[in-house]
Order: structure tokens, then C-alpha cells, then sequence
């Protein structure tokens, strides 16, 4: 089995390594081709090509097959099998590069970045007239996912998804990487792999979509936890002032805890109902920074949360935690700036107040 493989940066590569482990052949192909080929020189993939017609070529190639004595060779045409690992505003030209190069009918396009579920079932049904099969596979795992596993949500026609089946067992983390859950009877499914078909086009990156949703809630929660730590020991800095402007403390006494919070982190990775991996990361890089001097305040949103939340409104579910976790990044980047300043306005015309 060989695929095309596009986009060799540190997850693209990651996959090919765990691809290559189990001996599918990875052709890829990067932009910048000499890192491309560096890592063929590294051994983490079976061959590069320095465009994507050389890649579709290469995938495409007759493969020939030899029996005994008795039994001629036969030249076979399996589905050219092309998987992309490239930013979301990337994956429509990088289509149309592939149709291009000569991917016809019979082919399958696999998607593994975090495309917007909608683009992924309308790509899906142009691409079905041409006879080619697209699958949206959001993926999990990012840099980690080499040792780790990534995580697979595949959406699209179940036949493709069966041709791919060694593709996603190679790149799941597997059975053994977690315990049984409880009342789990009989034959293992692939979501126990780490691996799931979860229906037609656009399925995968939906469940992808709300996936990181969660994700920014729960990392939200980490950092306004952490962050009450950080500020526990405001009392013994507080002096009041009489200022009308800043309600005042009533007890400083009560906050004076010089709490180390990168410890706290530590501790809570043992034995603590709120540890997981994100927690992990958490204390890892406190570890090597507990002040975190190397980031800014500033959080990006690479659009997984704002489509979650514009879904939950079309459906009409309730995803107050979700919307509060992009809110709050919007404000992080001091999207909101106008309308404090809006606020300042009003309240100087019509108290007087001093403008912080």
C-alpha cells in the first residue's frame, strides 16, 4: 500500500513515521523542498517529489504483481490514496493542484487539517461527480502524535473509509493505549483504537469542530483557575487609597498566600479529579517558565470555536461555556478596546468619573 502525503511539517511527518513503521510507502511532498528532502535523508519517509505532479505520478504508477511459475505477472491500479496535512485556507487550491496533476476517478482524498465542516460535505459531493472519493478526517494529536497517536474522526463514504483502514489503524494511538472502559463487552470497535468512521461527508470535521470546542472551555477553565492562584496574595499588596473609582477590599488580609503555582500544577497532575493531559503540558511549561515571560497576552482562535458556537445558535443548543472560552480570546486581543472606551465615555458624561 502506498499513499501521497502532503505537507511534511512536523505532524505530516509525525504521520509518516508511523505510517512508514508498519511498511505503507509515503511519497510526500513540501513546499519547501529541501526540508522535504531532508527528511527523506532522516528515514521518515519512502520518497519525495518536488511537485505535486510528481507526486500524483509516482502514487498513481502501475503496480505489478508476480505469482509462481504458472501465473504471470499482473499490472494492478489500486486507488491513488492522497492525504493532505495543510492549513484549512490551503486545502481548496491544494484540491484543485491535485485534479491538476491527474487524481481521477476512482482516487480518494483524504483531508486531515480543520476544515470547516460545511466546505468538507460540499467538497465532497463536487468531487463524488468526478467519481473521486473525499474523506474528512479531523485529526488530534499535533506534535505529540508521533508517540502518542492521533486521534481520528473520518467522515465519507464507507467504502473509501474500509480502503484506508490500514492508514487509520497506523496512525491511531491503539487498543492498549487506554484501559477498557467499563461495561465494554465483545468485539473491540475502532473508536477503542482511537479511530472512528462518524458518518457521511462532513461527519468527521463536525465531531472535529466540536472536539476543539470542548477544548477551549476546558482550557479556558486551567487558566482562570490558574490565574485566581497567581493573584491570591493581591491582599498583601493592597494600600487603600478612598478611590471611588475601585471598590475596595474589604478583607486583604484574607488574600495574602504567596501560592507557587507552578507546584500547584505539579500536585494536581496526582490523584486530582481536574488531571489530564492538557494539565500535563500545563505544568511542563511552568516548569521551564512559571511566569510564562515568553508568551503575551494575546490568545488566537483558529475558527473551530466560532463554528462550534455558530452551530450551537443554528440548532438552538445552549453552549454558554464554549462561547464564553472564544469571547474571552477575542478579548485577549483587545478586540474590545473600542468599547471600553465607549464605556469611559459614558460614565465621564454622566458622572464625571476619571478615565482609567
Amino acid at each position: 500500500m502506498q499513499v501521497g502525503l502532503i505537507g511534511l511539517g512536523r505532524m505530516g511527518e509525525g504521520m509518516s513515521r508511523r505510517m512508514t513503521s508498519v511498511g505503507i510507502k509515503v511519497v510526500g511532498y513540501r513546499r519547501n523542498y529541501a526540508k522535504a528532502q531532508e527528511a527523506y535523508e532522516n528515514g521518515y519517509v519512502s520518497g519525495v517529489r518536488s511537485t505535486i505532479e510528481g507526486l500524483v505520478s509516482e502514487v498513481k504508477k502501475p503496480q505489478w504483481i508476480y505469482g509462481d511459475k504458472t501465473v504471470e505477472a499482473l499490472e494492478v491500479k489500486p486507488p491513488g490514496i492522497f492525504m493532505m496535512v495543510v492549513p484549512a485556507e490551503n486545502v481548496e487550491s491544494t484540491i484543485t493542484e491535485l485534479l491538476q496533476a491527474g487524481v481521477t476517478e476512482g482516487d480518494i482524498i483524504i483531508d486531515h487539517g480543520n476544515s470547516n465542516f460545511k466546505d468538507s460535505r460540499r467538497r465532497a459531493e463536487s468531487l463524488q461527480k468526478l467519481g473521486i472519493h473525499y474523506l474528512d478526517c479531523g485529526t488530534s494529536g499535533g506534535v505529540y502524535g508521533l508517540d502518542r497517536g492521533y486521534c481520528l474522526m473520518v467522515g465519507g463514504d464507507r467504502g473509501a473509509v474500509a480502503v484506508c483502514r490500514k492508514i487509520f489503524d497506523s496512525l491511531a494511538p491503539g487498543i492498549a493505549k487506554a484501559v477498557r472502559t467499563p461495561g465494554r463487552e465483545g468485539h473491540y470497535g475502532t473508536e477503542e483504537s482511537g479511530w472512528l468512521h462518524c458518518g457521511p461527508a462532513g461527519a468527521g470535521h463536525f465531531v472535529k469542530m466540536v472536539h476543539n470546542g470542548i477544548e477551549y472551555g476546558i482550557m479556558q477553565a486551567y487558566a482562570e483557575g490558574f490565574n485566581i492562584l497567581n493573584e491570591a496574595n493581591a491582599g498583601s499588596k493592597y494600600v487603600a487609597k478612598g478611590d471611588a473609582e475601585v471598590a475596595p477590599m474589604d478583607n486583604p488580609e484574607d488574600y495574602q498566600y504567596d501560592i507557587e503555582v507552578g507546584k500547584v500544577a505539579e500536585l494536581w497532575r496526582r490523584g486530582s479529579v481536574v488531571g489530564s493531559w492538557l494539565l500535563d503540558l500545563t505544568a511542563e511549561v511552568m516548569t521551564k517558565d512559571d511566569k510564562l515571560e515568553q508568551f503575551s497576552g494575546g490568545v488566537s482562535d483558529s475558527g473551530e470555536g466560532r463554528w462550534t458556537v455558530h452551530t450551537a445558535v443554528d440548532l438552538g443548543v445552549p453552549a454558554p461555556v464554549i462561547s464564553s472560552a472564544l469571547y474571552e480570546r477575542f478579548g485577549s486581543r483587545q478586540l474590545g478596546a473600542f468599547a471600553n472606551k465607549v464605556l469611559n465615555g459614558m460614565r465621564y458624561m454622566f458622572g464625571g468619573h476619571d478615565v482609567r
